[in-house]
Formats: C-alpha cells, sequence, structure tokens
C-alpha cells in the first residue's frame, strides 16, 4: 500500500495539516480497500499547533518507509527547522520518495535544498518572501500548483485539496480522482489560477514624484481610449522620455500601468454588476471584447465568465453603472 507521511512541527497550520489526512485516508480503490495507509509523523513526542497540542503515532523515521511525505505550512514560515528533519527529508528524497509541500510548507521544502532550480509555488501572500529568501528557486505565484515530478508544491489553502486530488490522478487514474472530488465536495479541475485570488491593487503613484500628477489623471480617464501618445502628451514629454521614467518611478510602462488600472475596475465590476462582459469591456477601456479577454485572462489567469461566477457579491450589494 501507498504510504504517505503527513510531517507535523511545531506551528503547523491545523487546516494544512488535516487536508491530506483527510483526502488520502478516505480514498478507495475499486475493490473498497484503502488506498493509502496516512501517517502523522513528528520530531518530538509533542507537537504545539499554537491552538492545541498533538502527538503523533510515527517519529522522523516513519519518513524513510513513505512513499509521499507531505509537508503542511507553518504559522510563522521563516522559523528554523530542526537540522535533523532536513537531514531526514534529503534522505527520504535520495530514496525516490516524493516530496509535497501544501502552502508555507514550501519554505519547509525550499529549507532542504531540495528546490533549488526548480519553479515552485505557495500562499500568494508569502510568495515574495519565498523568492526573496531562496533565490535558487524559481517562484510562480500565479498557479494552484507545481509538478516537478518528484517534488511538488501547491498554493495556499484549498490549493492542498487541488494537488492531493493531482496526486491521486497521478497514481489511481482519473476516475478515481473524481470520487475523492465528490467525497470533498470539490471539482476536479478549478478555472484559472491563484492569480485569481490576488488582489491587485491600482499600482500606487508614488507620492511627490514627478508622475504623480499623471498617475492620478491616468487613473480618472483609465475608461477613455487612450494611446501612449495621448500619455505623453498629456505628461508633456516624448514617448520616449515617458516610457524611462515611468520604469524608473514605477517599475512597468506606461501601458502596463493602464491595463492593471482597467483590470482592476473589471474585477469591481464584474463583482458587483449583472453588466454583460462586453459592456465592462468598453466601460473599462478596451475597445474590442476579445482583447480585453485575453489581457484579462493574462493577468488574472482566469475568464471573465470564470471570475464572475467565482467572486460575484449577494445582489443586494451589487451597484450599477
Amino acid at each position: 500500500m501507498h504510504i504517505v507521511a503527513v510531517l507535523a512541527l511545531d506551528g503547523v497550520i491545523a487546516f494544512d495539516l488535516a487536508t491530506p489526512i483527510e483526502v488520502f485516508s478516505r480514498t478507495r480503490l475499486p475493490d473498497g480497500s484503502p488506498a493509502y495507509e496516512v501517517r502523522i509523523c513528528a520530531a518530538s513526542e509533542e507537537v504545539d499547533t499554537g491552538t492545541f497540542t498533538l502527538r503523533a503515532p510515527w517519529g522522523l523515521e516513519a519518513l524513510a518507509e513513505a512513499d509521499t511525505i507531505v509537508l503542511p505550512g507553518l504559522a510563522d514560515p521563516t522559523a528554523p527547522v530542526p537540522g535533523e528533519v532536513l537531514e531526514a527529508l534529503r534522505r527520504a528524497a535520495g530514496g525516490g520518495t516524493r516530496i509535497v509541500s501544501i502552502c508555507a510548507g514550501a519554505f519547509t521544502l525550499a529549507a532542504t535544498g531540495l528546490l533549488d532550480g526548480l519553479r515552485a509555488t505557495t500562499h500568494w501572500v508569502g510568495a515574495p518572501l519565498l523568492a526573496e529568501l531562496y533565490p535558487a528557486v524559481e517562484v510562480d505565484a500565479a498557479v494552484l500548483y507545481v509538478d516537478n515530478g518528484q517534488f511538488l508544491t501547491s498554493a495556499g489553502a484549498a490549493a492542498g485539496l487541488d494537488l492531493c486530488l493531482h496526486l491521486i490522478r497521478r497514481d489511481h487514474g482519473s476516475a478515481m480522482a473524481a470520487d475523492a472530488a465528490r467525497l470533498s465536495v470539490m471539482p476536479l479541475e478549478r478555472d484559472g489560477g491563484q492569480a485569481q485570488f490576488i488582489v491587485h491593487a491600482r499600482p500606487p503613484a508614488p507620492r511627490g514624484s514627478a508622475l504623480e500628477p499623471l498617475l492620478r489623471w491616468l487613473e480618472e480617464n483609465a475608461g477613455q481610449d487612450l494611446t501612449l501618445d495621448d500619455i505623453a502628451d498629456r505628461a508633456g514629454m516624448s514617448t520616449r522620455t515617458l516610457n524611462r521614467r515611468f520604469r524608473e518611478q514605477t517599475g512597468t510602462t506606461p501601458l502596463q500601468w493602464l491595463h492593471r488600472a482597467r483590470i482592476r475596475e473589471a474585477q469591481y465590476l464584474l463583482e458587483t454588476t449583472p453588466h454583460p462582459v462586453d459592456r465592462i469591456a468598453t466601460r473599462v477601456g478596451f475597445g474590442s471584447p476579445t482583447a480585453f479577454r485575453d489581457r484579462f485572462k493574462r493577468l488574472v489567469g482566469t475568464s471573465p465568465h470564470a471570475y464572475r461566477h467565482a467572486f460575484r457579491r449577494p445582489p443586494e450589494t451589487a451597484e450599477t453603472l
């Protein structure tokens, strides 16, 4: 039987810990027998989660017997990982064991060095810190999970469910994964990626910068059909100079900044109004609905229709144009 070892360290996030336990322990083979044996492992006799204390039946030695090791996130992802834990994970990896992280568990996995040179993800809030602490890891905050074969990482919270279902599909096929998804009241595949959950605030206008009046004007006129020449005329400078100063002061180009402002406004309208997508595209300044859909999918990671379906607010809170 496939053994799944879930590693519980001090500060473990209870949701991340419970997700693999529930999903794998309830998965059944066609004859009704369990598909996985789930073992909770720890480096000490008692694990302090911050809200309760647990006693794990297995120690670190059980990691060597596992086919898959799951690393749940920790409340403080920057907390030092005990050396014996890192060594046990490296030894297991050397023997071919599959190692999976959920949410901030990517920090634990990255601390082993096993993610160096690989693409990985984590909760979007922690992605910049993961990239800063582990520059050898290619951090992608826009996806729900990353499968590198032996090492897999998931984004925040419910994305751990997505990854567990993906593993069941890898191990036993789509039919069993679909059964597990139904038990979890979860779609086997979700539209889009983690990008749709990231709060994309309008790019800030740097206070006191020479571009501050221009950026305020862009915010107020984002719905207009503006070209780079229009923006340069408003700024009183050439397009080349405008592009250079924009990059110096905002880190992006004028049109990219404008597109982000338009898409954020579109997200708000999709959440709060019943208006057709084509009308919203025009309202936020896209002359072509197709161009709007393409840009929205590129920045948000899902389609406008799928975004509205996921985030539409109750009618009583909706606004009208």
